[in-house]
């Protein structure tokens, strides 16, 4: 069956799933020294791959699907699919910084596009395990960053370029697809019907 007869049934398998902290976005890890997390501890369902990755130090929504198509169209930076995280910064960002990030700051391989950047207030999150180092005379704070590309630790390296180094990092969506509501280690399916609409209307359908 085409890909294009796939979306018009609705076919594609598609998993929203909140990687915890120190968790692999692979399910095997062969050659390392020492055992380490990664998605086989938790996902035991056949047929499905990363799209796109996670760093193992950061939180929050990785999706996986059984559609290759899918996969890129999630994680290519051609198709500028917005991803938004929630970032714990050490330091007190003001409006200069904020608008450095906005604007798009200069890294080692080029400048970054425009980011959608706000500051917030602390969000009720799930505790991280283990919990973040913090310094008793230095402030820290939190942001809303979304970006339109998803080059190697990009906000990481995005706040770190004005000053502001990142303590904890939250992948809260990508898209129309959210990790609310769903536990550190655990995962949902997004309906098949609700997928294929969501798809469409990002653009999926169509090319």
């Amino acid at each position: 069956m085409v890909a294009a007869e796939r979306y018009k049934l609705g076919m594609t398998r598609l998993l929203l799933f909140n990687k915890p902290f120190g968790v692999l976005s692979q399910f095997t890890d062969r050659g390392s020294p020492t055992a380490r997390s990664t998605l086989s501890d938790f996902i035991e369902v056949k047929g499905v791959y990363p799209a796109g990755r996670l760093d193992q130090d950061s939180e929050g929504l990785l999706l996986l699907c059984d559609d290759g198509r899918l996969q890129a169209r999630i994680s290519d930076p051609r198709f500028k699919m917005p991803k938004t995280y929630l970032v714990q910064v050490e330091g007190d960002p003001q409006e200069p910084e904020l608008e450095r990030l906005r604007q798009g700051v200069r890294l080692k391989d080029g400048m970054t596009l425009p980011a959608d950047v706000a500051r917030i207030d602390a969000p009720d999150l799930w505790p991280r395990d283990p919990p973040i180092r913090q310094r008793k005379l230095i402030p820290d704070s939190w942001l809303k960053i979304t970006i339109r590309e998803g080059r190697n630790r990009q906000v990481r390296r995005m706040t770190a370029a004005v000053g502001l180094p990142t303590l904890r990092l939250v992948r809260w969506s990508i898209g129309d697809w959210s990790v609310a509501g769903i536990a550190p280690g655990q995962f949902e399916e997004a309906p098949r019907q609700v997928a294929r609409t969501q798809t469409n209307r990002q653009g999926f359908g169509s090319q």
